[in-house]
């Protein structure tokens, strides 16, 4: 598999690229938790896919992640936007650099995998810390939101099975709600299907893809979400 890390260090500009082909996600969040007038954390927050489409309604949002040039482009949309209620900062998830009580609706997309996979031996402390620091800045009456992969070209949900135990987690322990979306992406062309499967989910893929000779990648992805 590709190296994600350099991937979000060093390419997020094709990294946007590639997750521009999904679809908006805003009306899931909307069904979850009605967010215009929220102060909104957007925990991990890439280069904007869910704050994009949230800080519009929002009165705040503070978009955090371990990449500056994630970031970068976040806050490049943004601007781009016409928007001023919005904050970047590099943050690690377990140390979150926001006061108690300071948000109204947390968001983590497709983040907090990389601290909680079982291929991690400290991945259920790091999922705990993670958890703890998120209802730290959640006031009262707030909501946590989620979104994981369930799979990426598959038609029903087929998680990695180093995600399963985090997944169990979740709503085993900490109690979250959940379910399950597609979120499949519909690219320009084959060739460009082809590229952007090849450069962020590795060469198996980008080879059944080539095969159908399909514009559309199927994708599952998870939704967990607790209100405190």
């Amino acid at each position: 598999m590709p190296d994600h890390t350099s991937i979000y260090r060093q390419e997020a500009e094709k990294y946007h690229l590639l997750i521009s082909r999904q679809p908006n996600l805003a009306l899931y969040i909307e069904e979850i938790r009605p967010f215009a007038g929220l102060d909104i954390v957007d925990l991990g927050a890439g280069t904007g896919r869910l704050a994009t489409v949230l800080a519009p309604q929002a009165k705040s949002l503070v978009a955090l992640d371990a990449s500056q040039p994630m970031l970068d482009v976040t806050a490049a949309r943004l601007k781009q936007a016409g928007l001023a209620n919005w904050s970047t900062q590099q943050a690690d998830h377990r140390h979150i650099p926001l006061p108690e009580q300071s948000a109204d609706l947390l968001v983590a997309g497709w983040t907090i995998c990389y601290l909680a996979s079982s291929n991690d031996p400290r991945w259920k402390q790091n999922l705990a810390d993670v958890i703890a620091e998120m209802k730290r800045i959640i006031r009262p009456g707030g909501t946590i939101i989620i979104f994981e992969t369930m799979g990426t070209g598959t038609e029903t949900p087929n998680p990695p099975d180093f995600l399963r135990d985090y997944y169990r987690e979740l709503a085993e322990t900490y109690g979250f709600a959940h379910t399950w979306i597609r979120t499949d992406y519909e690219f320009d062309s084959v060739e460009q299907a082809v590229e952007l499967t090849r450069f962020f989910f590795g060469e198996q893929l980008a080879d059944r893809v080539f095969a159908q000779q399909s514009r559309r990648v199927a994708e599952c992805a998870g939704i967990w979400w607790l209100h405190v």
